[in-house]
């Protein structure tokens, strides 16, 4: 048996999806690779349950473990280092979630805004404990192997094309790496295949992937990329592809 990757979509804090999906693919061993696209946090219940449970897996299975940096662990260590309400406060980033999660508690009643002290552990990423903040800032850009170029977003474009992303490890092509949302990438990129996460497939264009098209919700297949966000954590699923075989995982 060859050496096989197994990429994992974005999780945003729903523990039991993760589980599931880890449980439904076959027996790993030592040349195996999990390989997570980022985003672990937010918009579901158990962001810090999540975490706890990822960085375990290298003690629970002989596979390599490899864990990207999504733009949601970017931006909280944003709004660690110098503050970003606009992120913070913006509801569909679920990031209140998180902090309640951390906390074991609920911050307010629904509707009702958080104590003057919650509010500001919120708009400070205080509540994060320091272990979980050098985590967050230890995980990668991208990670490549045979198979395969992983990365959270997408890929920076040069004069000449993309660029792959070890030419674009400057802070701003970095903040490209996990934040793009670029639709001539998803449609014209012509390389080594890339396999990424950050953009629900539902917004891409279902007739340019040759994973059931007619599902616009499912994975992303591509001619040289894979999109693996298929709304796990806000509605939708968690899914995981097996590089070469191309074989696809779903939590559903």
């Amino acid at each position: 048996m060859g050496y096989r990757t197994f990429a994992i979509g974005d999780i945003h804090g729903d523990l039991p999806a993760l589980v599931r999906i880890l449980e439904r693919l076959p027996p790993l061993d030592a040349r195996d690779t999990l390989v997570f696209v980022g985003d672990y946090i937010d918009r579901g219940a158990e962001s810090k349950q999540v975490i706890d449970y990822v960085r375990r897996l290298p003690k629970r299975t002989a596979a390599r473990i490899v864990t990207l940096r999504g733009n949601h662990e970017d931006a909280w260590l944003r709004v660690i280092e110098k503050g970003w309400p606009e992120f913070v406060l913006v509801t569909t980033n679920g990031c209140r979630p998180t902090m309640e999660s951390f906390t074991g508690r609920f911050l307010s009643e629904d509707g009702d805004l958080p104590s003057p002290d919650d509010l500001r552990a919120l708009l400070t990423g205080t509540f994060f404990p320091p272990d979980i903040v050098a985590w967050m800032k230890s995980l990668l850009w991208y990670y490549e192997d045979e198979h395969a170029i992983y990365v959270h977003a997408g890929l920076n474009k040069g004069g000449s094309g993309y660029l792959h992303p070890r030419e674009a490890l400057d802070p701003k092509s970095q903040t490209t790496l996990v934040w793009c949302r670029d639709k001539e990438f998803v449609k014209n990129y012509r390389g080594k295949r890339v396999v990424f996460g950050h953009t629900m497939t539902s917004c891409l264009p279902p007739e340019l992937s040759s994973y059931t098209p007619d599902d616009p919700g499912d994975i992303w297949i591509g001619h040289s990329v894979v999109g693996l966000d298929t709304g796990c954590g806000k509605g939708g699923f968690l899914t995981a592809i097996e590089l070469p075989a191309m074989r696809v995982y779903e939590s559903r």
